[in-house]
């Protein structure tokens, strides 16, 4: 990094003073984790934004993925579900743009501090019991969920994906707008149920 990039960084506010992390103070750890908050603050915008990729992105399906995660969280929603599970169902794809070969591990790794154990398990795993539908037709095998048959939550995935995920390919199906959830997103994404970057005394 030469002098002018130093300069600029520095001219954008306070920084610690360590070059190693071993060096660092309780000065220098205070001003990051001021800054870490204000940043954390707005993880709810992000995750919206990346969520708006998928709008127009069908990939052979009849709707696109944002209207899949639209009519997923909305089947979810009138059917009764708690707020957490309304955001996961709506964010179960977002990892389609960046983990083409694993897009459940993506999703569930984003929400993972903001839901139940049971909610990231169905995020993580929906992949798998959404094969039941196809996979057959691709010279795969439909049961591959079955390796999942002795966990606990393995009736709760099912229920997702016959309910809410497989269902939520109507062209014709009235979904709420993505504005009618981002409240639910910003209050969910606002403070973690765990973490290991924060206290417990400040979890949700």
């Amino acid at each position: 990094m030469n002098d002018m990039t130093a300069d600029v960084m520095h001219a954008k506010g306070e920084h610690a003073k360590f070059r190693e992390m071993k060096e660092g103070t309780q000065e220098d750890w205070a001003i990051i984790s001021k800054q870490y908050f204000e940043f954390a603050g707005g993880l709810a915008d992000r995750v919206l934004d990346h969520l708006k990729l998928l709008e127009g992105d069908f990939g052979g399906f009849p709707v696109c993925r944002l209207e899949h995660s639209r009519q997923t969280a909305t089947r979810a929603h009138r059917d009764g579900r708690g707020e957490r599970y309304v955001v996961m169902a709506l964010l179960h794809d977002i990892g389609d743009t960046l983990g083409t070969f694993n897009h459940p591990d993506v999703a569930a790794a984003i929400i993972k501090p903001f839901v139940t154990e049971e909610e990231h398990w169905i995020c993580q795993n929906h992949g798998a019991f959404q094969g039941y539908y196809y996979f057959h037709h691709l010279g795969m095998d439909r049961n591959l969920r079955d390796r999942y048959a002795d966990n606990p939550y393995y009736d709760a995935c099912a229920e997702f994906c016959e309910k809410y995920d497989q269902a939520a390919f109507d062209p014709d199906y009235d979904s709420e707008p993505l504005e009618f959830f981002e409240p639910m997103v910003r209050r969910v994404l606002a403070r973690p149920l765990a973490s290991m970057y924060v206290k417990d005394d400040e979890a949700a």
